[in-house]
């Protein structure tokens, strides 16, 4: 069932994100070659405690995930776990993942950043992931279906030559962290649930520089591509309203590619 949100919900949600934004921007900062990812993972989980906020992540699913952030490596696709022993290295890049439980209502986002100095090609298939985002949501008006988000996200990576993961979707997100509908980062144009005001929606394409395929590694969580190449994810929550889509996740002078 999918929950239509009022515009108070949608402004408590607001309120996650503006945390959410926060921990990202922060985040940004810090990486560097040589820190770790628990390092990062501490970070958030201070700034989340400080704002009166709860980690969404923390404890969730099976086995209960261990930290307040996903931080994947590289060919790590999503829900790479913080570790004192993960240090970063010149060259890569790295997904910070962030949720945020705040007054009875999730908000969740997702950028891919540098480590240093990475390859042209790298590079690439960052900014292409974070345009796939905005290609997609240049869709999310009312009356329009989920499959055209869909279709923009998987036509311009694809155009790119990019491998666009399948078996991961973006979600409904509010007082549930992961809530219906999915929300496919491939699909077919004019086909799918149809978008009404008051939805609200976490976007979050996952681009491979190679194959679309992954594998689950024996963690249980980390999920990485099968040729090893790098991967970029870029999420924000949005709702959708008469005016447009409302981004709840971006912090002040972000610019959309």
């Amino acid at each position: 069932m999918v929950h239509i949100k009022s515009a108070h919900e949608i402004e408590k949600m607001a309120a996650a994100g503006r945390i959410v934004a926060a921990v990202l921007l922060s985040i940004s900062k810090q990486v560097r070659p040589g820190i770790s990812t628990a390092d990062l993972d501490a970070t958030a989980r201070d700034l989340i405690g400080q704002s009166g906020g709860t980690p969404s992540f923390l404890g969730y699913g099976q086995p209960p995930f261990p930290a307040a952030i996903c931080a994947s490596i590289d060919a790590e696709v999503v829900h790479g776990i913080p570790s004192p022993n993960r240090i970063l290295q010149e060259g890569s890049i790295i997904s910070i993942d962030v949720g945020v439980y705040l007054d009875g209502y999730h908000a969740d986002a997702a950028r891919t950043f540098a480590v240093g100095q990475i390859p042209p090609a790298v590079a690439k298939l960052v900014q292409t992931a974070q345009t796939c985002f905005w290609q997609g949501l240049a869709m999310a008006w009312p009356g329009n279906r989920l499959g055209d988000l869909s279709a923009a996200v998987q036509a311009h990576a694809e155009r790119q030559g990019y491998g666009v993961v399948r078996e991961l979707t973006g979600h409904g997100i509010g007082r549930h962290l992961h809530e219906e509908p999915d929300l496919p980062n491939f699909g077919r144009a004019g086909h799918g649930l149809r978008l009404e005001t008051g939805m609200v929606l976490a976007m979050e394409p996952m681009i491979n520089l190679g194959t679309r395929r992954v594998l689950m590694q024996d963690d249980g969580w980390t999920i990485v591509t099968a040729d090893n190449k790098p991967s970029a994810h870029y999420e924000n929550t949005f709702a959708v309203t008469d005016d447009g889509p409302k981004v709840l996740t971006t912090w002040p002078g972000e610019q959309p590619a």
